[in-house]
């Protein structure tokens, strides 16, 4: 099944897609469920729902994507899980993934238009996927891991890199406003076949700029998944983005950054397509 969270008519909601268009969960369940973060919450604590595919409310072009998980609680993201990455940035291997947090309103949705910040013009995309939490986790073994995943979704976790880089802390560079891509949509695991054999690709205006299988990344979901819950409780609805492939634009010879009225996908097989815009910030004193 795949979920989305959207917007229709003034009014945020979510709910199932079906062909190409939504069957509006939100609008059923009311204030009592009103987002797919309460959703899943509620169906860890074992509430029971009616089956939720059913007809199509809107179709598309009569609604727009939000952020998959408009508001998690916590983003969780991975730095050098994929080998090329990790030589084309010189970071020595590690024992440990290299974690680090993102804010939620960093995030926008599929079709939304990634914000270049007016202080720098050193915008890099990241490809990557992202696994979204559905159970409540605390220290939780690396076999037992995947029983927390709701699904997983698309993100484009794209950094400021002068920013990232003004000391050996990463949080100011991947923090500004609306430079977080996230969607299109939540696809659960009983949606997917395996994931090691499945292509990531990232394209800057048709042009192939990433390319791996999920495969490669050093660090598994369960392994991030236990290490991460190690330190810190998950609840459903957290978001974990799980690393990028080699060929980021800060590394290539020229140097290859994102500028407004470029065009940036990001594929994953099997799990969606993620489209984005890039424009300029506007409105700053």
């Amino acid at each position: 099944m795949k979920f989305v969270s959207f917007t229709a008519q003034g009014r945020r909601s979510f709910g199932v897609v079906v062909g190409a268009g939504v069957h509006d969960l939100g609008a059923r369940l009311g204030a009592v469920v009103p987002d797919l973060k309460t959703y899943l919450h509620a169906l860890s604590l074992g509430m029971h729902f009616a089956d939720p595919s059913g007809t199509t409310d809107f179709a598309a072009g009569e609604f727009g994507y939000d952020p998959v998980i408009p508001s998690p609680t916590k983003i969780l993201c991975v730095g050098h899980n994929y080998e090329e990455h990790r030589r084309e940035t010189e970071r020595a291997p590690t024992a440990y993934p290299s974690i680090f947090g993102r804010f939620a309103d960093t995030l926008i949705g599929h079709e939304a238009s990634i914000v270049r910040p007016a202080v720098s013009q050193a915008l890099d995309y990241e490809g990557e996927l992202a696994v979204i939490v559905g159970r409540p986790g605390w220290r939780v073994p690396k076999d037992n891991a995947l029983a927390l995943v709701a699904g997983y979704t698309v993100a484009n976790e794209a950094s400021v890199r002068d920013w990232q880089r003004h000391t050996i802390q990463f949080t100011p560079g991947k923090n500004f406003l609306g430079t977080c891509p996230l969607g299109p949509a939540l696809v659960t695991p009983d949606e997917v076949d395996g994931l090691d054999h499945r292509a990531i690709t990232t394209t800057l205006n048709g042009q192939v700029v990433q390319k791996a299988v999920l495969g490669d990344m050093i660090f598994s979901i369960a392994e991030i998944i236990a290490y991460v819950s190690a330190f810190t409780p998950l609840a459903p609805g957290d978001v974990i983005v799980t690393g990028t492939p080699g060929g980021v634009g800060f590394k290539r010879e020229p140097q290859l950054f994102m500028k407004p009225g470029d065009i940036v996908e990001v594929a994953v097989e099997g799990i969606g397509h993620l489209r984005n815009g890039v424009v300029d910030e506007t409105g700053t004193t």
